[in-house]
């Protein structure tokens, strides 16, 4: 993490937000004293796009049917 004064940042601002979006980031001072810090943004999530998988998957009839009594047993450990 660089540290960089107020007056170095308002010259060279366009050379540290390269370094910014490149992946560093900076803090500002003023006096010595941390007033800022430049970070890169976080990528923005993809759009997600329903219906992807549709006619892949197949769910059967009864999917949501009570189990059986040994499968139950054997979710709740017996």
């Amino acid at each position: 993490m660089q540290i960089v004064n107020i007056h170095e940042a308002k010259t060279h601002l366009s050379r540290l937000l390269e370094q910014v979006a490149g992946g560093d980031e900076i803090i500002i001072a003023k006096a010595g004293k941390a007033m800022a810090r430049l970070a890169p943004l976080e990528a923005t999530p993809k759009k997600r796009q329903l219906g992807l998988l549709k006619g892949t998957l197949n769910v059967p009839d009864d999917f949501d049917a009570p189990l059986a009594d040994n499968h139950l047993a054997l979710f709740e450990g017996h």
